[in-house]
């Protein structure tokens, strides 16, 4: 979440007066700098008052900006830019197509002007014809011949252009379904790799049959990549677990020293302080051991799923965390309603409990309130935290969901928390293939939602 506000600040230093004196005198001091006058007076800083008033749960959409006017171009550019590259593929085809048809049809238009002109026989004219009348005929005869290639021309063109229209449709048809069968080990590869970033990367690979092509080579490469990350990440959780085990030892050592020369009757008192502050560090680290062995555990594919009521794991974390609200001068309220899904019991009891714990922790003091809700909302059950507190930029929220990340990156009050528990929330989500979201609240806190898949 983040730091609270500071508090107790030292008063601003007063001014010097002036009372009294002369406007020369004033106006001599002001010409001569000193330290003193050089500094800015320390003024601290007012701590906002505590936000009261319901919590403001998600809203609707902000309103979209006005659209910028476009030209034609751009506006073509933004329609194709929407398309799908299937839809590309099938016009790209189609537009091939119609080009190669436009030119076959302009070809055919030209020879056939030519053949019919070449294959056009002369009048035959009688020797014993006037020259008038021979001239007469022939103009006759070349304008029959024009009017012959006119009319062919035309009934060409009318025809080709009916048939290239009705086989251009039926080869758009067919273009979609070509490009359908092209994609088709694309979609494979895609649903593949939207399953595997779903679930554990070590049970499946796209592993596609066919000739060496392009599309062979990609997802066998993709095929490699996965196989690499797959070892990386099964390492750095294996080492995440076994250096949080081979750690648990001599932490649990520690605190039975400690515990052994805290009860000792004969022990000074001063030994007694530095037991019990080494003690609380020791807690410090163990609490910290655990959340690293959570978190390596939330982030594998789940072992175990049951049926969960959001409701009952959010009243079971209400009761826990009673006491610890109590202290800190928290008030929790709880609007509990059936929310079933399936997943791992444990896991989603660590989820709501660190939602309310890190709630609890991260709001302002003696006066701070929390609000615990579960139900249904479309049909996906939903569980929503939502805190008093301070105020958290809308660009720091995603970075609080990092390990070890606090607001403002403060590790001044890192006692509070070993900083893991929005990261082992988030891995919770992500093995339940849920979706967590972080909004600020209007008056300060956080608002935290998290949808599970249905039960």
């Amino acid at each position: 979440m983040g730091a609270r506000p500071l508090t107790g600040a030292a008063p601003a230093r007063p001014a010097p007066q002036d009372a009294g004196r002369s406007p020369a005198a004033a106006g001599r001091r002001s010409e001569q700098p000193t330290v003193e006058s050089t500094r800015q007076p320390f003024r601290p800083k007012t701590p906002p008052p505590p936000p009261s008033g319901p919590p403001a749960w998600d809203g609707p959409p902000p309103l979209a900006p006005k659209p910028v006017t476009e030209d034609l171009f751009g506006r073509l550019k933004r329609i194709t830019g929407r398309m799908s590259i299937r839809v590309r593929l099938t016009l790209t085809y189609g537009a091939l197509f119609f080009a190669a048809g436009a030119l076959l049809i302009f070809v055919i238009y030209s020879f056939v002007g030519g053949a019919i002109d070449q294959a056009w026989p002369p009048f035959p004219v009688g020797e014993d014809w006037p020259a008038q009348t021979v001239l007469y005929v022939q103009e006759q005869w070349d304008h029959y011949r024009q009017s012959t290639i006119a009319a062919a021309r035309a009934h060409i063109l009318h025809r080709s252009l009916l048939a290239l229209g009705g086989v251009g449709i039926l080869a758009l048809i067919l273009g979609y379904f070509v490009a359908d069968r092209a994609l088709r080990p694309i979609q494979k590869m895609t649903t593949t790799a939207r399953r595997l970033s779903e679930t554990s990367l070590a049970h499946e690979r796209i592993d596609l049959n066919g000739p060496n092509d392009e599309i062979k080579e990609l997802a066998d490469t993709f095929d490699a990549m996965l196989t690499r990350l797959n070892r990386a990440f099964d390492a750095q959780r294996r080492f995440v677990d076994n250096a949080s085990h081979e750690l648990r030892t001599p932490l649990a050592i520690n605190r039975t020293v400690l515990e052994v020369a805290l009860g000792d009757a004969r022990a000074s008192e001063d030994l007694k302080v530095l037991g019990r502050t080494l003690l609380g560090t020791n807690a410090r680290n163990e609490h910290l051991i655990e959340g690293l062995l959570l978190l390596a555990r939330s982030e594998r594919e789940l072992a175990t799923r049951k049926p969960v009521d959001l409701r009952d794991v959010g009243q079971t974390v209400v009761e826990q965390h009673a006491s610890f609200a109590d202290e800190t001068g928290v008030k929790v309220h709880s609007d509990l309603r059936p929310a079933p899904t399936m997943g791992d019991p444990v896991l989603v009891e660590r989820l709501v409990a660190n939602l309310v714990e890190n709630a609890i922790k991260h709001n302002v003091p003696e006066s701070g309130e929390v609000w615990l809700r579960t139900g249904m909302v479309d049909g996906t059950p939903v569980v929503q935290v939502a805190n008093t507190g301070p105020h958290v930029p809308a660009y720091e929220v995603d970075d609080l969901f990092e390990p070890f990340r606090r607001l403002h990156s403060d590790r001044v009050e890192s006692a509070r928390g070993a900083g893991l528990g929005l990261s082992i929330v988030r891995a919770v989500v992500r093995a339940h293939q849920g979706t967590v979201k972080a909004i600020p609240r209007e008056g300060g806190g956080l608002v935290m939602t998290v949808r599970l898949p249905a039960g």
